[in-house]
C-alpha cells in the first residue's frame, strides 16, 4: 500500500472514531443531565444553580462567552454545543432566562478568551475556522497526528495562550469584585476556585483526544501535542498595559511568522505572562472602589492557532568499527570540498533516520580518531539521537538496522551491539570518557637501526607521565594548553627484514596525542619515542585497537 493510501486510510479511521466518540460523549451528557442523583453531576449542578444571575447577565453584556462565565465562577462546562438549548436549560435548572439570554447574545469573539474556548481560530492560511465543540477540534488535531504517521501509546498536551487572556481574566474578576464585592454570594467565592483558560481547554480536549488517538494523556509522555495561540494586536495591547503598570520605558514588539518576537528590549511572551500575573495580582489585591471596564480593548479577530507535534529524542547506542583510512568520523567540508569518501555519522545516522521517520539526527561518540586512523577491536561507543521520530523501533527493527548498515556494499564500517537506550546512555558515555584507557598499534620508522637495548628501554616503560602542549596541527582550532597524560605501558614488535621499522603497541590515558608522542612535535611533547631513542621517529600508520569503556559491550 502506498504512503498516500495509508494516510487516507488513517484519516478515514480517525473520522469514523470521531463519529463514534461524538455519539458516546453526547449520550453520556444526556444520561448525566437526566440523572440529578448522579454523584458526579450533582456538585456541578449545584454550582451552576448557585451562579448569580445579575453577574451572569452583566458579563454576557460585556461579550463574555458562556464557557468563560462558567469558569470565572469555578464551574467546568462539559463539552456540549451551545446550540443544544434544551440540554443547557436542563443543565442550569431554574435559570432558563439567564441561559436563553446567553444563547441569544453569544459573542462572535469572546472578550476574555478571544475565541479560544469558543473553538474559533485562524489557521496557517489566515482563514477563520469555527468548531462547534472541543470534540470537533480534537478530531482536527487527531487527523493531523495520524497524517504525520506518529506511532504513539500516550500523549501530553501543552497549551500556550497570549498573555492578554490571563490579563482579561484577572480584569474580569476585578470588575466583578469591585461591582459585586459587598454581596453575599461573592464573599462566599474565592479567586482560587476559578478555572484558567489554559486548563479549561486542556480539560475539554483530554478525553476526546484520548478516545480518537486510542491512548491516554500523560504529563510524562514522550509525545507532545502543543497548541500555540498567538494574537499580534492582543500582544501589543497587553504590552502597553504592562508598560503603564510597571512604569517601564516604551518598547517595540513585532511579530514574525505569527509568533511573538522580541526586539529593542521588549518582553517575551513568557516574561509578559509573569509580569501580567504580578500586575494583575496587584489589581486583585486593590480594595479601591474604582470599577474596571471590560475588556482592555475590543478585539474582534480570533487567535492564530499553530498545532505542533514532537517526540522526545530516541537514542541508539552501540559501537562502531572503522576499516578505512579515508573515512572521517563526522562530515568534513573544507572550502566546499569534501574530505574523505564518507563519514561515520552519515553512514550510521543516515541509515537510522529514514527508518525511524525522524526530522534529523545528531551523532555523538566517546572521543574520535583522525580520518587516516582505523578503529578496530571492540569498537568505539557512540550515540545517535533521532529527533521527532514517527516510528518507535522494536528490538527486531533495531537488528534490521544494524544488519542493513553492516551489509552496505563498500563495508567501510561495522556496527556492533546496536540498541535503543534512554538518556542514561549519556551518563555511561560521560562517566567512561573521563576514566577510559585506549590502546593503539602504530607502524613507526626511526632514522637508525633498532637495537636490542632499545627494545628493553621501551618495554620497561610503565605509568610514565608526559607533558603535551597543544599539537601544531590542531593549534588553529584548539586552545594552546599544556596537558599531563599517562602512558600506561608500551611493547614493540620487530618487523622481519627491516631494522628501522617496527610495530609500537601502547596503552594510554584518554586524550593523549599518539602521533605527537611518537615524533615529539618539535619538542612540544616530552618525552617522546624520538627523544627516548635519541633519533628521529615518524609514525606511518595508526590503529586504535581498544577503547576501554563499559558501555554498549556484548551482553
Amino acid at each position: 500500500m502506498s504512503n498516500g493510501t495509508q494516510d487516507s486510510a488513517q484519516v478515514s479511521s480517525v473520522q469514523e472514531a470521531a463519529a463514534e466518540v461524538a455519539h458516546v460523549i453526547s449520550a453520556d451528557v444526556d444520561l448525566q443531565i437526566a440523572g440529578d442523583d448522579d454523584k458526579e453531576m450533582k456538585p456541578l449542578n449545584d454550582a451552576v444553580r448557585s451562579l448569580p444571575s445579575d453577574a451572569v447577565k452583566d458579563l454576557s453584556s460585556k461579550e463574555v462567552c458562556v464557557r468563560c462565565i462558567f469558569r470565572l465562577f469555578g464551574v467546568q462546562v462539559p463539552d456540549i454545543s451551545l446550540s443544544q438549548q434544551s440540554i443547557l436549560r436542563n443543565f442550569l435548572g431554574q435559570q432558563t432566562e439567564s441561559i436563553k439570554q446567553l444563547e441569544d447574545t453569544e459573542p462572535k469573539s469572546c472578550s476574555i478568551c478571544l475565541g479560544v474556548l469558543q473553538f474559533t481560530y485562524c489557521d496557517d492560511k489566515e482563514r477563520s475556522v469555527k468548531k462547534e465543540s472541543a470534540n470537533d477540534l480534537a478530531v482536527t488535531i487527531a487527523n493531523l497526528v495520524k497524517k504525520e504517521g506518529y506511532q504513539i501509546d500516550s500523549f501530553s498536551l501543552e497549551v500556550s495562550l497570549p498573555p492578554i487572556i490571563l490579563e482579561n481574566e484577572n480584569m474580569a474578576w476585578s470588575y466583578v469584585k469591585n461591582k459585586y464585592g459587598s454581596e453575599l454570594w461573592f464573599q462566599e467565592r474565592s479567586l482560587s476556585n476559578r478555572i484558567y483558560a489554559k486548563e479549561a481547554l486542556k480539560s475539554a480536549l483530554a478525553n476526546p483526544l484520548g478516545a480518537l488517538l486510542f491512548c491516554r494523556m500523560s504529563s510524562v509522555s514522550s509525545f507532545r501535542i502543543r497548541l500555540t495561540y498567538t494574537h499580534a494586536k492582543a500582544t501589543k495591547t497587553v504590552q502597553n498595559f504592562i508598560e503603564r503598570n510597571e512604569g517601564c520605558k516604551r518598547r517595540k514588539v513585532g511579530t514574525e511568522n505569527g509568533l511573538d518576537s522580541v526586539k529593542d528590549g521588549s518582553v517575551s511572551t513568557s516574561e509578559a505572562n509573569t509580569i501580567t500575573q504580578r500586575s494583575s495580582d496587584g489589581l486583585l489585591d486593590n480594595n479601591s472602589s474604582e470599577v474596571y471596564d471590560l475588556p482592555l480593548e475590543k478585539v474582534n479577530e480570533p487567535c492564530r492557532l499553530e498545532c505542533l507535534f514532537n517526540r522526545t529524542p530516541i537514542y541508539f547506542g552501540g559501537r562502531y568499527l572503522k576499516y578505512s583510512r579515508n573515512v572521517s568520523q563526522t562530515r568534513w567540508i573544507i572550502d566546499d570540498e569534501r574530505m574523505g569518501e564518507a563519514s561515520i555519522e552519515e553512514i550510521i545516522g543516515g541509515n537510522i533516520l529514514p527508518l525511524c521517520r525522524g526530522d534529523n539526527y545528531k551523532f555523538h561518540a566517546a572521543g574520535r580518531e583522525d580520518i587516516d586512523v582505523r578503529m578496530l577491536g571492540s569498537g568505539r561507543p557512540f550515540l545517535v539521537e533521532i529527533q521527532n521520530a514517527r516510528q518507535v523501533p522494536s528490538e527486531l527493527f533495531v537488528k534490521e538496522i544494524e544488519t542493513k548498515i553492516n551489509n552496505l556494499e563498500n563495508r567501510l564500517i561495522r556496527v556492533k551491539n546496536l540498541k535503543v537506550v534512554g538518556s542514561e546512555g549519556w551518563t555511561l558515555m560521560r562517566e567512561g570518557e573521563s576514566e577510559k584507557q585506549k590502546q593503539y598499534t602504530a607502524l613507526v620508522w626511526i632514522s637508525r637501526p633498532l637495537q636490542d637495548e632499545d627494545l628493553q628501554s621501551i618495554s620497561s616503560i610503565k605509568e610514565m607521565q608526559i607533558l603535551q602542549r597543544t599539537p601544531i596541527r590542531v593549534l588553529h582550532r584548539r586552545s594552546p594548553l599544556e596537558r599531563e597524560k599517562i602512558i600506561h605501558w608500551i611493547n614493540i614488535d620487530k618487523i622481519a627484514g627491516s631494522s628501522q621499522y617496527f610495530l609500537l603497541h601502547l596503552c594510554t590515558q584518554a586524550g593523549t596525542y599518539i602521533k605527537e608522542f611518537v615524533h615529539g612535535d618539535l619538542g612540544r611533547t616530552n618525552p617522546s619515542i624520538g627523544s627516548i631513542l635519541g633519533c628521529r621517529a615518524e609514525i606511518l600508520q595508526l590503529d586504535v585497537t581498544e577503547v576501554k569503556m563499559d558501555c554498549f559491550l556484548d551482553e
